[in-house]
């Protein structure tokens, strides 16, 4: 059964409005598309906390318009070390080109959904999280609870290595982490890890009557893009499987592709973009290596052998590691029994909880809303559900005082 199915079985209309709207509406009002600066976003939680007496660290990134924020509410006893994090991407996607039925930055409540961007992937949990601070804070915890927002994850989750890696500098050792994407509060143990990559293809131009004289760049592009699907066919006749996700198997694709300038001319430049989502069991690296090596030691010979100037070149676009989580972790265990759902689910879409694990910081992914509603035009999260991550929020804080027991 799906997640959305799962949901709708379990939904009611809500009694009254959550606590946390008033934040949630706050943060999707702000205009945080990745390719805006989320500064002002982080500004107003930065000054919310300290006005509080938390002084959060921001590290920053892109010209410093754009940071993670880290902030710490220690244990009674002062201590910031272990606990949990509570982790979010401030970003959104664009909006560009979808027919929304209201403005996307101005959210507002319709049949008991919350419409914006960003209210459900994934401010609603952000909003839930920053809700309970006064309740957090007048409770005597057993560990810290940190909180973790951060940059740039819609584009392949650029932002959340610089914080970790400062946290790491700093020796702040969380001893786990829940990142509150839309699963509608149901946990999620495993994702598929993403690696995008752009290739450019180097030929050499000439006039298309004197084909032999040049290089064409885009024919060496297709081959080496029809060796990417050949992979992924691969990859889905043979596997590895894991029939716990809805596609149980490695993907590879090419996204974009552009070269050439004129019909008559032999084109110089082919580049494409690919990406492949490998399930967490394989090595990404030994997928991209096969790719890399068809490329140097197959293509790169031959299309020397008609131009010296035929090369082919990779960069790094984005990558972001799988996460499989084991049943053994103490997060995931507490996360189960704040939820009472002992289900294993895995997904194919990729969340910042693979960066923490590889971190050390074992991470279960469990937020308000579901993953259908996300990047689409009128985008909502149900206002039950922003009232169940309230409920498991507090049942977490609960279990984290002294002396008290997860029910």
């Amino acid at each position: 059964m799906s997640l959305a199915a799962e949901a709708a079985q379990s939904s009611s209309p809500s009694a009254s409005l959550p606590a946390s709207l008033p934040w949630v509406t706050r943060l999707v009002s702000m205009d945080t598309v990745s390719r805006h600066p989320n500064l002002g976003l982080i500004e107003t939680v930065r000054d919310d906390l300290r006005a509080r007496g938390i002084e959060p660290t921001l590290t920053y990134g892109r010209d410093g318009k754009w940071a993670n924020l880290f902030a710490t509410l220690p244990a009674h006893d002062g201590s910031t070390n272990g606990g949990i994090v509570l982790s979010g991407h401030t970003d959104v996607v664009p909006v560009d080109g979808q027919k929304w039925d209201s403005d996307p930055f101005r959210p507002e409540v319709r049949g008991g959904l919350l419409y914006g961007r960003g209210t459900c992937d994934m401010k609603g949990f952000i909003g839930a999280a920053l809700t309970l601070l006064p309740e957090i804070q007048q409770t005597k915890l057993a560990k810290p609870l940190h909180l973790a927002l951060s940059f740039d994850e819609e584009v392949g989750c650029v932002g959340a290595p610089l914080m970790i890696e400062e946290l790491v500098k700093r020796g702040v050792r969380p001893e786990g982490c829940i990142v509150g994407e839309p699963t509608s509060m149901r946990p999620i143990v495993a994702h598929k890890g993403i690696n995008a990559y752009q290739c450019c293809v180097r030929g050499q131009a000439a006039h298309s009557s004197l084909t032999p004289r040049g290089l064409n760049a885009i024919e060496y592009a297709a081959r080496l893009i029809c060796y990417i699907r050949d992979m992924a066919d691969e990859f889905r006749a043979n596997g590895p499987f894991d029939e716990l996700y809805d596609v149980p198997f490695t993907t590879a694709q090419t996204s974009t592709v552009e070269g050439g300038n004129a019909i008559n001319t032999v084109p110089a430049e082919c580049r494409f973009a690919f990406e492949f989502r490998n399930l967490p069991t394989l090595n990404p690296d030994t997928i991209f290596t096969r790719i890399e090596q068809y490329a140097r030691e197959t293509l790169v010979p031959k299309m020397q052998r008609e131009h010296a100037a035929g090369a082919i070149e990779f960069t790094k676009i984005a990558a972001a590691p799988g996460l499989d989580a084991t049943e053994q972790a103490a997060i995931t265990q507490l996360v189960r029994a704040l939820t009472a759902d002992q289900a294993r689910r895995k997904v194919a879409y990729g969340t910042e909880a693979g960066l923490f694990a590889r971190a050390g910081i074992p991470s279960v992914v469990c937020g308000p809303g579901d993953i259908q509603q996300a990047h689409k035009a009128n985008e909502y999260v149900s206002l039950d559900q922003l009232a169940a991550c309230e409920d498991f929020l507090r049942k977490l804080v609960h279990g984290m005082s002294v002396g008290a027991q997860v029910q």
